[in-house]
């Protein structure tokens, strides 16, 4: 019972009349940065300026269902920028932050976006690395290749036996940088980082369905794996949320 105490107590909001620990910003360093350094192959994928959406936001909100079965059609390169930008694109700066698509406590925005591209129009089969940093204000994005591949039997250790995911044309991974959180909010980052991830999810899994795709998100994974997986350590940058993206073997309702 105690344990679980605790993790009910870090979900609540902390007493602001309590003093709190000095946090880097107050201090005076500097920010960390809003993005992971260039260090692969970059692949610029096309503007979705013109790709077909539903135009009612009512609708999309009526159509969003988990989906967990997938037709062998592939996505666009449009459809995969579309979705990489809605959940994590930089609309421009703000003060040490950024301008996205989706709300961040302070606009630290401390989440990295990962996709184990299976089937997408041009793209080589392959774990990619999103750079949001590279395309500012741009309604296109730039990807990086990072790793290889996993089998889809890996991919199912990964996702803890959910083999359904392995079939996907995209596994959306996103990871979380903490201190880009911890810099500004000390110890009620964590509690904040939590709100900002719902924020992601659902701008993903939405702009999916705008695009007529399914999608599931998934709060089962094996930790180890998926980290190694994305080539990250596990402390300073660790796998928080992964999403299956697809074309659903029915219509949208």
């Amino acid at each position: 019972m105690s344990e679980m105490n605790s993790n009910r107590r870090f979900m609540q909001c902390p007493n602001f009349s309590e003093p709190m620990k000095q946090s880097d910003q107050s201090k005076g360093i500097p920010a960390p940065p809003l993005g992971k350094p260039v260090t692969g192959e970059l692949t610029v994928l096309p503007p979705f300026d013109g790709i077909q959406t539903i135009p009612l936001y009512a609708d999309i909100l009526d159509k969003r269902r988990s989906e967990r079965k997938y037709s062998d059609k592939p996505l666009t390169q449009a459809q995969l920028a579309f979705m990489l930008w809605s959940a994590q694109g930089i609309q421009g700066p703000r003060g040490p932050g950024s301008f996205r698509p989706v709300p961040s406590g302070g606009a630290r925005h401390p989440f990295e976006t990962y996709v184990a591209v299976q089937s997408v129009e041009g793209l080589a089969p392959a774990i990619y690395h999103y750079l949001p940093t590279e395309n500012v204000g741009e309604k296109r994005c730039t990807i990086q290749r990072s790793g290889e591949l996993p089998s889809a039997d890996q991919i199912t250790a990964m996702l803890s036996g959910q083999s359904w995911a392995a079939q996907a044309p995209i596994v959306l991974f996103y990871s979380c940088v903490p201190y880009k959180a911890e810099w500004r909010y000390v110890e009620t980052a964590h509690r904040v980082m939590l709100i900002d991830l719902g924020h992601v999810g659902q701008n993903a899994m939405l702009s999916a369905a705008s695009l007529g795709l399914g999608s599931c998100c998934m709060a089962a994974y094996d930790q180890q794996l998926c980290d190694a997986a994305l080539g990250v350590d596990g402390i300073d940058e660790y796998t928080v949320y992964v999403i299956a993206v697809g074309t659903p073997t029915k219509a949208l309702l």
